[in-house]
């Protein structure tokens, strides 16, 4: 069916009109070259828009909302478009209504409270920004790697259950929220739950929020709702349970907006910060996981604090992302995390143009071989331990409790002789944590400049049984064949794993994955383990029992998780 079915060519113009009005002509999208960059998945998924529109105020994103929902539009609501399941992006063209998608990247206020204890976040607001906004309090988010390197969205991180890499945090999680739904009547309606007292009239709310127009008396603490995950320190030190540390479809992370994956229009978030503590890296390989193994059970139940962050690399992983990474490693080193979102919008206009005059992919390869000029970017003694190891684990470690740390590992190696580990200097430390955020893109470079040989990436993020000593995956023969390449890499602590899988030409890839699926059921793996479901995986009965109560009418994010297109859920 059309995705403008619903809506006749006057009704249509109509609305743009009105749109156009509320937001600015050059706010309202329409034409392909101009909707390409949000329309399409960074890694996974694409399909046709009838327009996206990018509010510059809180204001203007209510009064745009409710003339999409009163003309019976789908809405998908975008921050940063950084996602790899395109859970932010539409999927084909076989919606039942037309389809639009509200842009939040102009929405980047952050308002700090509580002495810098907590954040007020609007939807555009970015990891990084929060990073550098929290500074001057010698306070963190509750992610400062990873995402932050690619200018994820704060709020996208809450509604995706994304984050967990630094062990005293957990994943990202507020109960408290400022946002819209339609409701099982069909009427909009503006719930607040930020805990902040901002008046009854959802246009006052919104005015006085984007403004900061409250004052310290207006803002609750209220002790039935929390701004961050609070058990999840708890969790993670279960290393002999059987069942999963955490995991994207986690009954007991759903709330609200928290694992909400677009299914509700968020204006703002209340998050906890973090004090800034003084730590240091340490960098270890070995050839034999069990080595890993033991290491991670005594680092997380002998230690008086938790590890602050653990993460694993295997070698074919460290290779694929030294090389095609490092354009990405280099520009971060060089610019800072917070020119990357332009860096990619700017790509993408580039690639748009490219794919119309027939030479899609012509960028990756000038940029491939550029950076193929360039001398090696990492460290010489981490090259050294990708020669002569496998397996590689970088673990940051509060500084009081280094010594004990160097005392076991000195000890254990001793006696271990197939690893070995190193201090790292700062400089060292910082680039191994770069090093193993690149690899993340690199497939998706390797695959872009091998378009010849490579059929496309399967992408899975997995969640391990905490209990799990198999955690090195064996794939059968017959699967292992149509592989080029397989990156493993991940947050080791809570047995969290990054697989991606580059496939042969001449394979399908979809066919592979639900393979993959068959095996990791066998292993009681849960996934997506920390990524929105997207439009990749089958969203679990718990979280489309979460969708269903948050969106009744099906208007939001329409067909997340492989769940209907259709209104009311048909």
């Amino acid at each position: 069916m059309p995705m403008t079915a619903h809506l006749a060519t006057t009704e249509r113009d109509q609305v743009l009109t009105q749109l156009q009005q509320i937001l600015g002509v050059q706010h309202v999208l329409t034409q392909d070259h101009q909707t390409r960059f949000y329309r399409q998945g960074r890694r996974y998924g694409s399909g046709a828009v009838w327009a996206v529109i990018v509010p510059g105020t809180l204001l203007q994103q209510w009064r745009a909302l409710q003339l999409l929902i009163a003309a019976d539009c789908i809405v998908i609501m975008q921050a940063a478009n950084t996602g790899l399941t395109g859970g932010s992006t539409p999927f084909g063209d076989d919606y039942d209504r037309p389809v639009v998608i509200i842009s939040t990247r102009r929405l980047t206020g952050i308002q700090v409270i509580a002495n810098g204890e907590q954040v007020i976040c609007l939807p555009g607001a970015t990891l990084d920004a929060l990073e550098q906004c929290l500074a001057p309090y010698q306070r963190e988010p509750h992610s400062v790697i990873g995402s932050s390197c690619i200018g994820a969205s704060i709020l996208g991180g809450v509604c995706n259950n994304s984050g967990g890499a630094l062990l005293r945090r957990g994943p990202a999680y507020t109960e408290l929220a400022l946002y819209a739904q339609v409701n099982a009547e069909g009427q909009l309606v503006l719930v607040n739950h930020l805990g902040i007292q901002l008046g009854a009239d959802p246009e006052q709310i919104l005015s006085r929020l984007e403004q900061g127009d409250y004052q310290p008396d207006d803002i609750e603490y209220p002790t039935q709702r929390v701004a961050s995950d609070q058990r999840y320190a708890d969790d993670v030190v279960q290393v002999d349970a059987d069942s999963p540390a955490r995991f994207n479809a986690d009954p007991s992370r759903l709330f609200e907006a928290s694992g909400s994956a677009g299914k509700v229009c968020v204006f703002a978030v209340r998050l906890d910060s973090f004090a800034k503590v003084a730590s240091q890296v340490f960098y270890l390989g070995s050839n034999d996981p069990n080595d890993l193994t033991e290491i991670r059970r005594y680092l997380l139940t002998a230690l008086p604090r938790l590890p602050i962050a653990g993460e694993y690399i295997h070698r074919e992983a460290y290779d694929i992302g030294a090389k095609y990474g490092k354009d990405s490693f280099l520009f971060i080193e060089k610019m800072g995390t917070a020119k990357v979102p332009a860096a990619f919008a700017m790509k993408d206009k580039v690639d748009g143009y490219l794919e119309r005059i027939g030479l899609a992919g012509l960028s990756d390869k000038v940029l491939q071989w550029l950076t193929a000029c360039l001398p090696n970017h990492l460290p010489q003694r981490m090259n050294q331990f990708r020669d002569r190891f496998e397996h590689h684990l970088i673990l940051r470690i509060e500084q009081q409790d280094v010594a004990q740390v160097q005392h076991y590992l000195q000890d254990y190696f001793a006696q271990h002789p197939q690893g070995d580990f190193f201090l790292c200097s700062t400089d060292e430390g910082r680039k191994a944590f770069l090093h193993r955020f690149a690899i993340a893109g690199a497939a998706i470079r390797y695959r872009d400049t091998h378009r010849h040989s490579v059929a496309d990436i399967v992408a899975l993020d997995i969640a391990l049984k905490r209990n799990d000593r198999q955690w090195v995956e064996q794939l059968p023969a017959e699967m292992e064949q149509h592989i080029l390449h397989k990156l493993y890499y991940g947050h080791f602590f809570c047995h969290v794993f990054h697989q991606d899988y580059i496939v042969k030409k001449g394979v399908d890839p979809l066919a592979m994955e639900h393979q993959m699926w068959a095996l990791l059921d066998a292993r009681g793996a849960e996934y997506p383990a920390e990524h929105n479901v997207g439009h990749l995986y089958v969203a679990k009965p718990a979280l489309q029992q979460h969708y269903r109560q948050l969106d009744p009418q099906n208007c939001f994010n329409v067909g997340i998780g492989q769940s209907s297109k259709h209104k009311h859920w048909h």
